[in-house]
Formats: C-alpha cells, structure tokens, sequence
C-alpha cells in the first residue's frame, strides 16, 4: 500500500471504538486540558461545553485505558507533539486542539466522530490530492498536517477533489486541475495554515489565501531559450524567474524545456527526448493564461513538420513571392536543413487560400498588378477547376511595367499601399481590439478572470480607430472598382476629394490623443503581465509580421501624408488636358487643409491638455483658469525687481496662456518637504504642489510691455505696465528672467502678440517699448538670491508684522504680563517660521543663535530680571518715543495722539517717477 493510502487509513480501523454508546444517561464525558491550555477563559468554557475538566500535566495523570461502553474522553492540548500527545493518541483519546475547541464552540457542533487528531478546522472540507512528490517523508508530513486541519485526502483526481497541490507545474493531474478550474497550489499552502494554527479566523479556502500559495506558472521547469536575441532572451529569462522557472543552458541535465525561436532556427536543438521542444507561443501563451499550457499543442517538431509540407506544395524553379524576391524552391527534405530565412519564406510560397494570406502587405507595384489581373488585388487561390488562375514565374514584373503607363504605374502603388494600410487596420481590430473586447471585465472561466484590459483602458488605446477603419474599407473598395474599370480619364482626384471631409471627422481624435493611447498602452504593457504576454503572441503571428501593437498603432499618424505624396507623383504624370488633373489639384488642396486642420486641433488638444496639467501644479489656483476658449502659450522663470506682488527677489513663475497670465510662486523644496503639516498635526493642503497662486493678471490690463536694454548691471529685465479699468495708477512690474531656455526678446514678442490679439489690434510692437534701467529706476546690483539673505528678508517682513501686532497689543491692552504672553506667543511663531526657512536640520546652531537673537523683539534676554523684560516689553508695545514718555511721566496729552511705530512706516522707494517717465515714452 502506498503512503497516501496508509495516511487515510492510519486511523479508519477505529471506527468501532469511535461510536458513542448510550448508557444510562447519567455519566459525563471527561475532558483532559493541559494546564497551559486553561489559561485562557474562552478555551476553559469552551471545554466545558464537551464535559467534565480535568487539569493534567503529564501523561502518568492520564487514564491509559477507558471503559467500554462509555462516552469518548477527550483531551485538549498544544502542540500535537510530545509524551502527552503521543500517550493519548495511543489510547484512543479525541485529542483536539485549542483552535479546534473554540470553532466547534462557535459553530455550536459536536467533535468529529472519529479519533483522528483534530488542531483546528482550517481546512475542513477540502479535499486535496498529491501530483509530483517523490519524498515520502515529505509526503507523510503534508498528510499528517492536513489531517490536523481537518482535510481529507484522496489518491486520484475525481470530481470530488477541491484542490491539488503539486511540486512542478506539469503532469496529467495538472491538466485534470486546470481544464476544470480546480486550484492548484504549492506546498507552501499547507505550512502557511500551519502557522496560522492558534488563529481560529483562518480558513484555507479563503480566496485571499488561495491566490497567495497558487503555483507559480513555470514552477519546477528550467528552460532553455535558443534563436533569440540577446536582449529577448535576458527578458524572457526574467519573466520565466518570476513565474517560478529558472533558465538553464541547453546541455544542462536537469532541463526539462528548450523554447526556440520558430522564425530564426530552423533545425531543432539536439537534447534529450524527454526535453519539450517548443515555440515561444507555448511561453507567452502559459503566462497570459497564469497556468502552463500543455506542451503538444505548441512542438516545433510540429511546426518543421508543417513548414516541410508547405515546402512541397511548391515547384523547384524559381518564383516571386508576394512580397516580391526572387526564391528557389526545394524538396521537403532540403528545405530541413534551410536558413531560418528562406524556411520563413517557405510559408507563406504557394498558400494563397491560407487566412494569413489576407493580411499580407505587399510593398512592390509588381505583384499588385499581377494579382489585379483578375480583377481582385487579394485574389491568390486556385480557380474551380484546381489550376492557379496566374503562375506568377510566367510574368516577369519588368515586363507587367512596361505594359502599364507612368499614371497607371503610381495609382497601382496607390493600390497596394491603401491595400497594405487597410489590412493593417484589419489586424489591429480582428487580433487585438476584437478578441480583448470578447474578454468581458467580469467574465471569469475555471475560477479565472478572463478580461487584460478593462473598459476604460479599451476605449483610450482602440477606441478612435474603428471610424478610421470604415473609412479605408470604402476607400479601399472605390480604387478597386477604379482599377477594375481603368482608363486614363478615371478621375483619381474626385475620389479622394469625395473623402477628405470624412477624413476631418476620423483622424483628429485619434491623432491628437495618439500620445496618451501610447502612454497607456505602454504602461498596461508594463503593468500588466497577462497583457504583456497576450501581446508577445500576436507579435509572433504572421498576420503582424512580427511588429508590435505600438508599432502598428502609428500608421494611422503616417497615412495622410503619404496619400498625398503619391497624390503629388500621379498629378506629375497627369497631363493638364486631362479631366483628372484639376481634380488631383484639389484632392492636394483638400488633404492639406485636412493635415493642417488635425495639426492645429492637436495643438489647440496639447495646449488644453497642459492648461490642466499647469492647474493641477498650482496651490489655490483660480478655477476659471481653465476654459475652453483659453490655450497655454509658454512659460517663464523670472525673479520680481519690484515689490508690487510678491516681493523683491522672490523666484515666480509666468505662465502665459491667449489672454491672461498666470504668476505664481516658486515653492523651495525645504518648504515642500520639510514643513507637512500646518502646526496642528494635519497634513496642509496643497503641500506637494510645485507652485503657489500670487496673482491671475488678464492681458487687457497690461498697457506696455518695456524691454530694458542691457548693461553692464542689468540682464534679462523687462517690465510690465499695467491698470485695470477700477485703478486710477499705473502698476510698474519688473522682472529678471532667470531661465536660461527663454529667449527675452522672443517671449516678449509672444507677449505682445497675445495682448494685441486681446484687444483686437493688429499690430502687436505698439504695445512694445524699449528703455535704459535708469529711466525706470531698475536695480539689480543689490539683488542678493542667497540662502541667508532670503531668510534676512523673511525675518524682516515678519519682524515688522510683530512689532505691529505688539504695538497694537499695546493700545488695546493695560496689562504688562498679558502684553509680555502675546509677544512672546508672536515671537516663537516667528521662530517657528525661519526654522522652516533655514531647514533647521540642516542649519548649524551658530547660525540658529544667531538668528533667534535677530529675531527677538528685545535682543538677548539672557541677563534680564523681569522688571527689566517688562521695561523693554512696555517700549516694543508703545506706539513712539512721545507716547512712552507721556506714559512715564503721567501725562495724558502725548497718549492721545496715535502715530504708526516707526519699524512699520512705508520705507519703499517711490515709483512716480519711473512712471512718469514711462508715460512720456
């Protein structure tokens, strides 16, 4: 008997001693608890609710033999390990764990009736199966635990069995688990619930932990990867490790699969016949479906097989292919040994009725016209009676040229390209878009959710195509008619003329959005495994041609101008007498206006798109910035010369949109970063934004731009007069671009353009003037942009912010011990600012000193006695020297006349004259 059969039956010959045996009614069943198990209340009532308790220590206070007939003893212990356990499980006891207790408490049931030990009811109800272990050890220990969890275990794979558990991901018992949705697990499965014993919430079945112990995809393989390049394979050897394979060389022992590049190697790899030699569908395919895939559906014996019986359909003579080169054929026994190229063209020799044979683009004028000659460019099958219509060695493609004019010549590569473009289109919508769609976003078979892409994802990458597809498609069906009635007056010209407005409707949305459907194409591609794979098998179809997604999602970008490239070389060959050649001139005229239609849209689309984007970067940004008649323009740093909006030296940001401008302020990364919260524990609002909103300046209030010439002391500086229709004064704005990237001149140009276009003028150097720095009194000397003179500065406005508060402080208040809180609650605030300023964690303590010393509204109070604080504080909240005077001298006169406190009087430079000079320019 094998060791799975001894584990399920190691205690089924008990079954007469484990029937409950009615006696009189009075007698209790015992319940044995190891001491360390009554410890806890719940486990002691628990136990009480299956009999009389009993403490032991030991197994000498055990009874080794029970009485027949008599209700089952039990005993209670932990671990299930030891000369307690062993001794009662010898005598027959209902050995149970602490978990187990307590969970038949909650569910109100009865022990089980048999005498196999129970720890907890972690896995009760699953019925679980063994596929790939060797060791018996190994296997006795996962029975043993399993059993202790309450799980059942069965030998063979049936309808019964719930879950398997497997050592590699291969075997008939991994192919019964996988066609019929029963989960497969790792052994890890069952040391996790082990571990988890004590906890009587968990249950094995839960999902959450089902989907954490599933087998990995590649569990037990070592692969070998051969004709790929270097770079694939390093990929593929990355996504075969984080799928539990390991990649090997192709001489190793231990490997159990060769995955080979079909397209490049045409000889299988010799190793050993139990290795699976498979295609790299067989790879992608088990990862997009999260379960290997069965090996025999993908063997490149198979596929060799299939490229010798194509081969021999074909002649041995020389032929031309679809795509135009010149190949000799070859038996099916020299084609064995042939290059992966010529094995490649093999495929496709001779197979017209093949589905792949529809999607082939053909890139030579040649081969269009041969097929043309039956009035059908995609017709390559055999004709009823079983002969080709056109063997296509029988034309040589020199001579179908000289049979055709120089107009015919390009309007048949006009042909054959729009054939190429459409059948791309086919592919993108039949391969792609079509079967992803199928994958419904809830749909799930065998336990597995089927869908890669949800709806949202669908709509961004291949949502704007199909109008574009329909469009080609009845395109496409008009040139063959036109091919199929050819004469040299058929009017090229109307036909695509009769498009173009078509063409208006269909390219500017997915033109304009191309780079977001590349964005999430990319990032789902990276994101998302199963996507990923899913893209790795159509690459390799023929149907692709071995092009990615990404790659044929561009050809839409790039069909309209060449359209009108070969538009341009028939019109060439299209004499003026001829019906077509004004027509051809306005189909070019039309295909221009439609180009230049979808460039404009997609500027005006990036324009919004970056209005957003600069919205979101800006803390309490006005919401009407963003409107649809509004578009950004371009973006300067600067550095404010005046005062007027957030102070001199301050870093800003101009942000100029059609027909206002944005100022916001530069946030430094020690404010960002080093001061979260807003002093209550709470994270501020805004914090993580770049910017911070000064001011939303419209263009119809700014009357001139100045551009101040260069000096020797002044770079970069215009200025910017400005009033609103509610101001009588002109507002002087001076700024020092700080960008290297912006060119002044250029900006500035920008500028007046965009307020001439405000204002509806049309010529934008009226609104430009040019001045010397001193006519405006512009300085830039002493713009000092250091670390420390921006805290001097911050410490000053705050400073005169203080004295202020404390000098009103003094009007409204008598109380000198009330004056000296509030200046001192002012002052740490202040502290608490310039720490944020200087990075405090960063500033030495020198410098801290320093600083708290410039801060404080006394200077150092370090020698002071409290009479002497109070002095000083009665002078910081006095409103001038006359008042503490008339206060100390007990004059009422001086108290009545209130002056402004001299550190907050206006000490600005005045600007009438700047202004009055800019108003005579």
């Amino acid at each position: 008997m094998d060791e799975m059969s001894k584990g399920m039956s190691q205690t089924g010959s008990t079954a007469a001693t484990d029937k409950n045996q009615d006696i009189d009614g009075s007698s209790t069943p015992m319940v044995y608890v190891n001491e360390s198990c009554l410890e806890c209340e719940r486990v002691r009532a628990a136990c009480e609710r299956l009999g009389a308790v009993a403490a032991v220590r030991g197994p000498e206070v055990l009874p080794l033999t029970q009485q027949q007939p008599a209700p089952p003893s039990y005993l209670v212990t932990a671990p299930f390990e030891g000369e307690l356990f062993d001794a009662a499980h010898k005598a027959k006891y209902r050995v149970l764990g602490p978990t187990a207790v307590l969970q038949l408490a909650d569910r109100d049931e009865a022990p089980p009736s048999n005498a196999r030990p129970l720890y907890s009811l972690a896995m009760r109800g699953a019925v679980i199966c063994f596929s790939g272990f060797r060791k018996k050890d190994e296997l006795t220990y996962l029975i043993t635990l399993i059993h202790y969890m309450g799980g059942s275990i069965r030998k063979d794979m049936s309808s019964k069995v719930t879950h398997l558990i497997a050592a590699a991901a291969t075997g008939d018992k991994y192919r019964y688990a996988s066609g019929f949705g029963v989960p497969v697990l790792a052994r890890s499965w069952v040391d996790a619930c082990w571990e988890r014993r004590d906890d009587a919430d968990c249950f094995a079945t839960n999902d959450a932990i089902i989907k954490e112990h599933k087998l990995k995809v590649f569990a037990g393989a070592r692969v070998c990867f051969v004709g790929f390049p270097e770079d694939e394979t390093q990929h593929m050897a990355e996504v075969l490790a984080s799928n539990g394979g390991a990649a090997c060389p192709l001489d190793d022992p231990d490997c159990t699969h060769v995955v080979v590049d079909e397209h490049n190697t045409g000889v299988a790899p010799d190793c050993s016949a139990r290795v699976h030699i498979v295609k790299a569908e067989w790879f992608w395919a088990s990862v997009q479906n999260e379960e290997a895939q069965d090996e025999r559906e993908y063997l490149f014996k198979d596929y060799l097989d299939e490229v010798s019986r194509r081969s021999s359909v074909g002649g041995t003579g020389p032929t031309v292919t679809c795509s135009g080169v010149d190949e000799v054929g070859g038996g099916a026994g020299s084609n064995a040994g042939g290059t992966p190229a010529a094995l490649q063209r093999l495929r496709k020799r001779k197979l017209r009725g093949n589905d792949a044979a529809l999607h082939k683009r053909r890139s030579s004028v040649g081969d269009a016209v041969l097929l043309s000659l039956s009035n059908n460019l995609l017709d390559c099958t055999p004709s009823p009676d079983g002969k080709q219509l056109l063997e296509e060695s029988e034309v040589p493609d020199n001579v179908v040229r000289k049979l055709m004019s120089p107009r015919q010549q390009v309007f048949m590569e006009l042909l054959q390209t729009e054939s190429n473009y459409v059948g791309i289109l086919h592919t993108i919508v039949n391969m792609f878009k079509q079967p992803l769609e199928e994958m419904a976003e809830d749909d799930t078979s065998n336990g597995k959710t089927q869908a890669l892409l949800n709806n949202t994802e669908l709509k961004i990458i291949f949502g704007n195509l199909p109008p574009i597809y329909e469009l080609h498609q009845r395109m496409l069906e008009e040139l063959h008619y036109a091919q199929a009635h050819w004469s040299e007056e058929v009017s090229i010209g109307r036909l695509v003329l009769h498009y173009t407005p078509d063409m208006v409707k269909a390219y500017p949305p997915f033109v304009n959005f191309f780079e977001n459907t590349k964005e999430m194409l990319q990032q789902c591609d990276r994101e998302n495994p199963r996507f990923h794979a899913f893209l790795k098998i159509c690459q390799t179809k023929p149907e692709c041609g071995r092009q990615s997604l990404q790659e044929l999602l561009i050809r839409p970008v790039q069909r309209l101008p060449s359209i009108s490239l070969l538009l341009d070389d028939i019109l060439k060959h299209t004499h003026k007498s001829n019906p077509d050649h004004a027509a051809l001139v306005s189909a070019l005229a039309g295909l221009r206006e439609v180009m230049s239609h979808i460039n404009e849209d997609k500027r005006k689309t990036e324009g919004q798109l970056q209005m957003f984007d600069i919205y979101n970067d800006i803390d309490q940004c006005p919401a009407h910035l963003v409107s649809s008649h509004r578009s950004f323009v371009a973006r300067c740093e600067v550095v404010e010369l005046s005062k007027e909006l957030s102070g001199r030296g301050d870093h800003l940001v101009l942000f100029l949109f059609t027909d206002t401008m944005e100022v916001c302020k530069k946030r430094s990364k020690a404010f960002n970063s080093k001061s979260p919260t807003n002093g209550t524990g709470t994270m501020r609002i805004g914090s993580s934004k770049p910017y911070r909103h000064i001011s939303l300046m419209p263009l119809s209030t700014v009357k001139c731009v100045v551009d101040i010439r260069e000096a020797e002391d002044c770079h970069n500086v215009f200025a910017l007069m400005c009033r609103s229709n509610q101001e009588l004064k002109e507002k002087l704005y001076s700024f020092m671009i700080t960008d290297e990237t912006v060119d002044k001149s250029h900006f500035l140009r920008q500028l007046c353009r965009q307020m001439a276009n405000t204002v509806c003028k049309p010529d934008a150097d009226k609104f430009l003037a040019c001045l010397d720095s001193h006519q405006l009194d512009i300085d830039t000397s002493d713009l000092a942009l250091s670390t420390l003179s921006k805290v001097s500065k911050f410490a000053a406005r705050t400073r005169i912010k203080l004295e202020a508060l404390a000098g009103l402080g003094g009007w409204l208040r008598t109380d000198p011990g009330a004056i000296l809180l509030d200046t001192w609650v002012l002052r740490a605030h202040l502290l608490a600012q310039v720490g944020r300023a200087l990075s405090f964690n960063k500033t030495p303590s020198k410098l801290k000193r320093a600083m708290s010393s410039m801060i404080s509204p006394f200077g150092s109070t370090s020698n002071l006695t409290p009479a002497s604080q109070l002095a000083q504080m009665r002078l910081a909240s006095c409103n001038n020297i006359n008042e503490m005077g008339a206060s100390a001298g007990g004059n009422g006169e001086g108290a009545s006349m209130l002056v402004a406190p001299l550190s907050v009087q206006p000490t600005r430079k005045a600007t009438a004259g700047a202004a009055a000079a800019l108003r005579r320019f």
